[in-house]
């Protein structure tokens, strides 16, 4: 923050950027960062969008550009218009994702008045995209937010451990039990007890009555890559711990959807495969990754 007061964003997160590819394991919280970033931004520029995403804010899955379209909305006057042009022309993935970031901001963590404002948008594909962004803010908030533990109780949660997911309309379960695991893995002290990963997948076991067993796992996976980046065969082995195939699947599905999410060359892919000793998973890989399977 200090750095991007005494330069500008673009330097930030360039150097943001430098130490997450020299240390991966910085990209466990560097997301966040990126977040804070691009909301100094939007204040320093007035609320000058165009200025704040002119600097390349891929960085960090595009933590600087989720930061910035939440600030635009906390300080919109009609934010139920604004979320269907601040993003325009373009309308990127990154960019409608974090606009459901924002939406969590506006309705004050209220998760039906979040899902009618993404409803908003024209197409399917937006709106999905949108509640991508809402449920990641629900079960990973970018700071210790009273209103947002308040949504996720830990008594309802005890009754129901994947709630409020299956409540959810049909169009909004995926992106919801894909973050899930996000909560239990912060619940559990990951950073203390790393069975905790293993732990997630055998919790995702409960979502398969509801539909949800491969977006969590995938989530899962998603969420064991982020945090052991700088280990993918460690990770990879995580994956394996899972008792069927179908589970296994999905959770290297989602290791590779973070790998390429983070590195974002066309090799990446290939790279991660070639890192992961388990045959089976390595297998998972390649096929997620849409690498030949006699790739060694």
């Amino acid at each position: 923050m200090a750095e991007m007061t005494a330069t500008d964003p673009g330097v930030a997160l360039a150097d943001l950027d430098a130490i997450t590819k020299a240390k991966p394991y910085t990209v466990r919280f560097c997301h966040p960062i990126a977040h804070e970033l691009g909301h100094a931004a939007v204040q320093r520029y007035h609320q000058d969008f165009q200025k704040v995403i002119s600097f390349p804010h891929e960085t960090c899955a595009a933590g600087y550009l989720h930061g910035a379209v939440e600030e635009m909305l906390a300080a919109s006057k009609d934010p139920q218009a604004d979320i269907l042009t601040l993003c325009a022309p373009q309308n990127t993935g990154p960019c409608i994702h974090g606009i459901g970031h924002g939406i969590m901001f506006v309705t004050k963590q209220d998760i039906p008045a979040a899902r009618d404002l993404c409803d908003k948008f024209p197409t399917t594909a937006r709106k999905i995209t949108c509640s991508e962004g809402v449920f990641m803010q629900l079960f990973a908030p970018d700071e210790e937010d009273e209103k947002a533990k308040a949504n996720l109780p830990a008594d309802r949660l005890a009754a129901e451990p994947l709630y409020p997911c299956p409540e959810q309309p049909p169009l909004f379960q995926s992106a919801c039990y894909f973050y899930a695991p996000t909560y239990y893995l912060s619940s559990h002290d990951w950073a203390n007890h790393p069975e905790a990963f293993a732990g997630a997948l055998k919790w995702c076991e409960k979502a398969e009555s509801t539909g949800g067993g491969p977006d969590c796992s995938r989530g899962a996976g998603s969420r064991i890559m982020k945090y052991n980046l700088d280990r993918p065969d460690w990770a990879a082995r995580q994956c394996a711990t899972a008792e069927d195939g179908w589970q296994r699947k999905a959770c290297a599905e989602g290791l590779v959807s973070y790998w390429t999410v983070n590195y974002t060359d066309a090799g990446a892919a290939a790279r991660l495969c070639t890192q992961i000793t388990d045959k089976e998973i390595a297998g998972y890989c390649r096929a997620a990754g849409g690498l030949s399977a006699s790739l060694d």
